[in-house]
């Protein structure tokens, strides 16, 4: 069955099934892919906050595929080892000659490494993938324990992983987060441009034997990117008097309930056509 218009990847095939011979090549040969996958490996790595010293670090690259993300940690002067669950993406990167060391690897099988062997981690679009059952015998919350454990395990201390993630829902959000804590990370979620639609991005920064404050967000987008924020905020400032954008007003308290949703709080309440509508006084 063909993938419908606008249908995400996830909800069409298991991985290595959607990425076969010809959706690898079509990927890896899109200048708009390659664009896309260069600029959100360079924000992963800006995040991965690496001492500024010009040592070459050993990095893993989760969900390699053909190595648009591993040609960006090269440029960046570093080495990397890439897992992947696709042969054909596998097949595409060895053509292409890339600079990494390649591994067919399920993530949620765990990554079977040596202890503290790794000085950081970033993986593009494809974490959210453990999050579906594509067999029988698959578990979710068991397959996303064995990845972040085993990725733990692998990190050096005070080392950091940065995955960004397209949850489907917040519920999958909190589902992965809570996961990566649960296996001893310490970190949280940064939410670039959270104000656009389009492209708002979500970053999982986790951090190994040690507690920092994580890096503020990305606020405007360049571009097409920075005119949707601005459509969007000026969408807000039209309908501010009718729908109470200030603080208490229902785009408020959708936010701050989104917020609390992505930080793994399960008695938030469900959004409906009554939230942050002012109740009417009672009459006696």
């Amino acid at each position: 069955m063909g993938k419908r218009h606008g249908e995400r990847p996830e909800a069409t095939a298991p991985p290595e099934v959607f990425y076969d011979r010809a959706e690898s090549r079509k990927y890896t040969g899109s200048s708009r892919v390659m664009d896309i996958q260069t600029r959100l490996t360079e924000r992963a790595l800006e995040l991965l906050a690496l001492p500024a010293d010009g040592t070459p670090r050993l990095l893993l690259d989760l969900g390699c595929g053909s190595g648009l993300s591993g040609e960006a940690i090269t440029e960046a002067g570093h080495t990397w080892v890439g897992f992947d669950i696709s042969p054909a993406m596998l097949e595409v990167a060895q053509e292409r000659e890339v600079n990494g060391d390649l591994c067919h690897q399920d993530l949620g099988d765990g990554l079977g490494l040596r202890p503290e062997a790794f000085d950081g981690a970033v993986s593009i679009s494809a974490v959210q993938w453990l999050c579906n059952a594509d067999r029988s015998s698959h578990n979710p919350r068991r397959r996303l324990k064995r990845f972040f454990e085993s990725l733990y395990r692998c990190l050096a201390r005070g080392a950091r992983a940065v995955l960004q993630i397209y949850p489907e829902t917040p519920q999958q959000a909190e589902l992965i987060t809570t996961c990566a804590m649960k296996a001893g990370f310490a970190g949280g979620l940064v939410v670039d441009y959270p104000n656009s639609t389009r492209a708002k991005k979500y970053y999982l920064v986790l951090m190994v034997g040690t507690a920092a404050y994580l890096p503020a967000p990305k606020l405007g987008a360049e571009g097409e990117a920075a005119e949707e924020v601005a459509v969007y905020d000026r969408k807000k400032s039209r309908k501010r008097g009718r729908d109470g954008g200030g603080k208490g007003g229902k785009d408020w308290i959708l936010k701050k309930k989104e917020q609390r949703r992505l930080k793994g709080f399960s008695n938030v309440p469900q959004d409906t056509k009554y939230t942050g509508r002012k109740r009417s006084k009672a009459r006696f």
